[in-house]
């Protein structure tokens, strides 16, 4: 066997251990959030109630909290992870992603908004409308950003602009709520901090439906990604469409973002932290091993840090971007050290 196959076999072995890594995690998360909590449920009296010996409180907390909230956690996770990892393909810095670049406070703001006037004039609240404000918001704060970028050769100060653009719309998101029922302010300030629980079947089934699609659609993108990872012009030799291709990124990770925001709140340091922890276990950029190595590494990431924030201090739930934060901002700072020391 010559070196070159002896090296592409060596890879391919990293990556199915890798993978199988991943895949091991996500299904022992998912027991471990399914099981614990502030009544514990043995894995034998789940299998029970699969079975159709149902006990009427292990099923009301197994099928209207738990398994919901895990999935969501699974997806919502994947989905962030995914949507960083596309922002910091589109930047090509590692240190993009939804909270940093301001997309998530946008589409926070805009879901305040819309919650603020329903809640005020007793109107229902669908899961459309919540995903369609967050993807408003979204947008908004990536066209400033975007706006700025033709005036900006620097990348790392066209990530503060975006940083800067996210304090703006906290701030106005911060002003809203003053003017929101006494009684809706508590829920919007729950919602605002971020947090997988209250989610229905419902929900799954709307957040399922977008995240798959957008997650097929971004699949599909894998080939012109690792051209625009070599640069625009080798890129535009192999036939990609640039501005098409970025137009299509923008909107990708603007749906995957808005959708987490419509549903969890603004989680932070999942969509910059989890593509390089993948980035560096994986030992690749190819997107079409990143893609869905991203998005199970957010799910693990996610389920890992929920079962942290309500198992820690039980019963008192912590905010799920405090947990988040907490993990992920180291991985950023280990980051941009290397980065520096790269540079010098």
């Amino acid at each position: 066997m010559n070196l070159p196959t002896c090296i592409s076999s060596n890879r391919k072995i990293r990556y199915m251990v890798c993978f199988v890594i991943l895949i091991t995690l996500s299904v022992l998360f998912f027991i471990i959030s399914v099981c614990a909590g502030s009544v514990q449920i043995p894995l034998s009296d789940i299998w029970r109630q699969f079975r159709g010996e149902q006990d009427e409180l292990y099923a009301a907390i197994l099928f209207q909290i738990r398994i919901p909230r895990t999935f969501a956690a699974i997806l919502l996770g994947g989905a962030l992870a995914l949507s960083g990892y596309l922002l910091q393909t589109f930047f090509h810095n590692p240190i993009a992603g939804p909270f940093v670049l301001g997309i998530s406070s946008g589409a926070k703001l805009f879901v305040a908004v819309v919650m603020i006037v329903f809640l005020r004039y007793s109107r229902t609240l669908s899961s459309v409308d919540l995903i369609v404000a967050a993807f408003a918001g979204s947008m908004l704060s990536m066209f400033c950003v975007l706006l700025m970028s033709p005036r900006v050769q620097n990348m790392s100060f066209l990530v503060l602009i975006g940083v800067m653009i996210g304090y703006i719309c906290s701030a106005v998101t911060d002003f809203l709520v003053t003017f929101a029922e006494d009684s809706d302010i508590v829920n919007l300030h729950n919602w605002s901090m971020g947090s997988f629980s209250g989610i229905t079947w419902e929900n799954v089934k709307t957040i399922v439906f977008v995240v798959a699609v957008t997650g097929i659609l971004t699949f599909f993108l894998s080939k012109p990604m690792e051209a625009y990872q070599l640069g625009e012009t080798y890129a535009k030799n192999m036939g990609v469409n640039i501005k098409m291709f970025r137009i299509l990124l923008v909107i990708l990770s603007s749906i995957l973002s808005a959708v987490v925001t419509a549903f969890a709140g603004p989680v932070s340091f999942v969509g910059i932290a989890v593509p390089q922890m993948v980035k560096r276990l994986f030992r690749t950029a190819k997107p079409i091993i990143m893609i869905p190595a991203c998005f199970l590494g957010g799910a693990v990431f996610c389920m890992f840090c929920d079962l942290l924030a309500r198992m820690v201090f039980a019963p008192t739930e912590m905010s799920i971007s405090t947990v988040t934060a907490i993990f992920g901002a180291p991985v950023m700072i280990a980051v941009m050290l290397k980065q520096r020391q790269e540079r010098y």
